[in-house]
């Protein structure tokens, strides 16, 4: 016999109030199947989703059967949402990298919007993973009235309320809050890696950088050459023969004089 969810109280109200806020940067942007108005708009929603479940999807991460079936009408948003969540990608990347706790933190975010409100919510999520397993559990978490009313079956599940009026920093995004994976398994993989530089690098705005045919570029080639230039020599004027360097006429003789006058 399955248990039944456990009840908790909200420790917040922030995810529930409904607020005036002006757009920003910081606001999500909502994507929804109802006010698509070109294939580039599905394109860039199923994106969204990708983000959302998995933050980033390589080619191989990508459910193409999902993605044709949302493209051609036959299953709704929220039915991707589910088989992304039931994918090898997310189980081997997100559920068996984690606890049973930290797998409900991150769907909650994930799904809900939203952190979860305590540790009593987190006990009881966790009870339904541990008696109907992750598929149970999505789809308790899919087909549950908060997830109803806030994206229904044709929006993309986003961060709510992350913006609160007269706070200066709003929340911090869920995938930075709640990397994929925990202390322990980030340990096996080997990162954080600490790199020690023994140099100082700055950064050099794009349009700062030197120019092909830019003479900077060429001064560390000219600081490396060494020319070597010719030695003057040291000669003093008392040991130069001036005699000997003056040119002058040879004299010729004259039987040679008297035969080129008669001829």
């Amino acid at each position: 016999m399955a248990i039944p969810l456990l009840g908790y109280a909200p420790v917040t109200q922030n995810a529930r109030i409904d607020g005036y806020e002006i757009p920003g940067e910081e606001q999500p942007r909502i994507y929804s199947t109802e006010n698509l108005l070109s294939p580039g708009d599905m394109d860039a929603l199923i994106e969204a989703g990708y983000r959302q479940i998995f933050f980033h999807a390589f080619a191989s991460d990508r459910e193409p059967f999902l993605e044709s079936q949302l493209r051609f009408g036959q299953i709704t948003v929220r039915d991707f949402i589910r088989g992304l969540l039931l994918s090898e990608t997310f189980k081997t990347s997100f559920y068996d990298k984690n606890s049973n706790y930290r797998v409900v933190e991150q769907c909650v975010q994930r799904v809900l919007g939203r952190d979860i409100y305590g540790e009593r919510e987190k006990l009881a999520w966790a009870v339904i993973i541990a008696t109907k397993g992750i598929q149970g559990f999505v789809d308790q978490l899919l087909d549950s009235e908060e997830y109803m009313e806030n994206f229904g079956y044709n929006t993309v599940p986003y961060q709510r309320r992350r913006v609160i009026p007269g706070r200066p920093q709003g929340e911090t995004p869920f995938n930075i809050k709640s990397p994929r994976y925990n202390e322990y398994y980030r340990a096996v993989l080997g990162f954080p890696q600490i790199i020690w530089q023994t140099q100082v690098r700055s950064y050099v705005p794009q349009d700062k950088k030197a120019k092909l045919g830019d003479p900077s570029l060429y001064m560390g080639m000219a600081r490396e050459l060494s020319p070597q230039g010719n030695t003057i020599p040291r000669i003093s004027a008392i040991n130069i023969d001036y005699e000997s360097l003056v040119p002058y006429r040879a004299q010729e003789s004259p039987q040679k004089e008297l035969a080129e006058a008669k001829s």
